[in-house]
């Protein structure tokens, strides 16, 4: 395939650079080679000197080694198996799984006949019914980022950015969940850009620590530029399935009320951020704070009583270990009923796994009529938080973004839209409930115009008054 022309001209690449032409990107390696070489290192494998030869590293084909040094770069390969850290507890927040609901094969949904299309979405219609889906909108700011919100030099993109996360410290603010005595922790958390602005927001605020959890290792990283002492950033490269938050040493020695927060935090990483925080993290802190009752004479019992019913309450209080959730959600098409939070609601309306896979499919139908849009924001939607993670958000939306094309004739664009928001809306329903049912008093309202990002909705969930956390001092 011809290469497009570059700076060089006429379709070849700039002298003194890489010569190879990296098909993804449709451009040439800006990469220098070394003197006499045409290629850079990385793309060593397109010439062969010396009978040495590069080859796709086995651990992580991303990126190539040199053959005949292959067994000694194994053994320091950044992507090589590194020992579980202590926080590391396998799929202690993946829930319970039932392998006899889960269907072996699934039919994907093109396949479907017009019949049990309309099967579906009537199934759908039937369980909505009766739930309020209208939300409200809080599109709030924050006076943390109003420079950089004013500032000529932030592009489309930055901007956007900025006001998302503005949004939602405003609606944390709002909550009151801005203050000293806190473990706020970023789930997703990418280049960390969520945590930055809420340490500028509590700049003259003590005792604040900041945990982000990502999976992967992360460039270009904004939390090493906090040096102040009252705030401390930590990294957890884990797996949200496996993070244990009640090993995490910090935890373990401070005790601070923590605050989940997350900005577009895909699909199943939702659940089990929620399952991590409102599941297993509270039910290890409350064994902890049991205590076995003290022994008491039957003369004593009647008074004890009394005076311990108003203790016990205040404790309770004060022992909450979650003090509130602020989550941008994302990408309901990624949800996985193996994680999903909700499975109760489900059944209680009469949904299972086979139903939910098909929804979850169909929620992507919500942005179908703004194809050119989507492409440009799901292009853009994480660039500045997670650049490793973007291309796979476009190129899994952009793959079930043309699903519903062989569907056309049955339903209109703007029926597909329709029935794509009710998909989410009733996703996010049975995660309201699941923290209903745990005493958190959970809403989900729009944060931004959809202008800004389509993937506009935010989960808030608080404890409910009588179990609202102190602050630690």
């Amino acid at each position: 395939m011809a290469a497009p022309e570059q700076e060089g001209g006429c379709g070849l690449p700039v002298p003194g650079r890489c010569g190879y032409f990296v098909q993804r990107k449709k451009r040439f390696c800006k990469m220098i080679p070394a003197p006499g070489r045409r290629f850079c290192g990385e793309h060593g494998q397109q010439e062969e000197e010396n009978g040495r030869k590069r080859i796709p590293c086995p651990l992580d084909p991303k990126h190539t080694v040199y053959e005949d040094q292959l067994q000694k770069h194994v053994k320091k390969c950044n992507s090589r198996e590194k020992p579980k850290p202590v926080y590391f507890v396998q799929d202690i927040n993946a829930g319970f799984k039932d392998v006899a609901e889960i269907p072996e094969k699934q039919v994907p949904l093109s396949s479907l006949s017009k019949e049990e299309l309309e099967n579906l979405i009537m199934k759908l219609k039937k369980a909505s019914s009766g739930l309020e889906f209208h939300l409200k909108e809080q599109i709030l700011s924050h006076q943390a980022l109003q420079e950089a919100l004013n500032d000529p030099k932030n592009g489309e993109s930055a901007f956007k950015h900025l006001k998302q996360q503005a949004s939602i410290l405003g609606n944390m603010e709002k909550l009151h969940l801005l203050g000293p005595g806190r473990c706020f922790i970023e789930f997703g958390a990418g280049r960390g850009k969520l945590s930055h602005w809420v340490d500028v927001a509590l700049e003259n605020v003590e005792n604040v620590q900041f945990l982000l959890v990502e999976r992967a290792a992360t460039r270009f990283k904004v939390d090493g530029k906090h040096q102040r002492r009252d705030s401390i950033f930590e990294r957890l490269q884990v797996d949200i399935q496996h993070l244990c938050l009640n090993k995490v040493p910090v935890l373990e020695k401070k005790k601070l009320p923590v605050v989940g927060i997350g900005k577009h935090l895909c699909g199943a990483a939702t659940d089990l951020a929620l399952r991590c925080l409102v599941e297993s993290y509270t039910t290890c802190c409350d064994a902890e704070n049991e205590e076995p009752a003290p022994k008491h004479s039957r003369t004593d019992q009647t008074e004890v009583m009394s005076n311990n019913s108003s203790d016990h309450e205040s404790s309770k209080a004060d022992c909450k270990p979650v003090a509130g959730i602020v989550i941008a959600l994302c990408c309901h098409h990624k949800c996985d009923w193996t994680y999903y939070v909700g499975r109760e609601f489900f059944k209680s309306v009469g949904l299972g796994p086979v139903e939910f896979h098909y929804f979850q499919r169909m929620s992507s139908w919500a942005t179908c009529g703004m194809r050119e849009t989507t492409k440009q924001d799901s292009a853009s939607e994480e660039s500045e938080e997670q650049s490793n993670d973007t291309e796979e958000h476009e190129q899994t939306f952009s793959k079930i973004e043309s699903g519903p094309d062989t569907l056309q004739g049955i339903l209109t664009v703007e029926e597909r839209k329709e029935i794509g928001c009710l998909c989410k809306r009733l996703i996010d329903h049975g995660r309201i409930e699941y923290l209903q049912q745990r005493g958190y008093k959970a809403v989900l309202q729009y944060y931004v115009e959809s202008t800004v990002s389509l993937e506009n909705v935010l989960l808030t969930a608080v404890p409910s008054p009588s179990l609202i956390p102190e602050p630690a001092t």
